[in-house]
């Protein structure tokens, strides 16, 4: 996805249209489209600023949202597979959704944060 045009360039632009310039013209001096211009003129008009829309969320929404609610859950049913997991929750979830909340809340199932391959390497040293 193309990144959005700057705030001060729309300023520039809609400036030079509110001083008098025709569009075709601004927008050919600016190099974008007669239809951003139109845009960015009808976004003021509607929100008074031409400012992109930030912060949004794309995608569908999360099914576990109280994640402090899931957090206590997590700890006091971490012991139980996912699919357990997902049969004890209050909402219908599968067992692909609990394992993304316990990512998201940075849940771990392992213990030592060394692999096993490097804790059991023969000493250099006999007994």
């Amino acid at each position: 996805m193309p990144a959005a045009y700057s705030d001060d360039l729309r300023d520039k632009v809609l400036a030079a249209v509110d001083r008098g310039e025709k569009k075709s013209h601004v927008s050919r001096m600016f190099n974008i489209s007669r239809n951003t211009l139109d845009l960015w003129l009808k976004r003021r008009d509607a929100t008074g600023s031409a400012s992109p829309v930030r912060g949004y969320h794309r995608g569908p929404d999360p099914k576990v949202n109280d994640l402090e609610a899931f957090r206590a859950f997590a700890n006091a049913h971490g012991h139980l597979t996912q699919q357990q997991m997902a049969d004890l929750w209050p909402e219908p979830i599968t067992d692909v959704t609990v394992g993304k909340a316990l990512r998201r809340i940075g849940f771990t199932r392992k213990k030592r944060h060394m692999g096993t391959a490097i804790a059991m390497r023969p000493s250099a040293e006999p007994f």
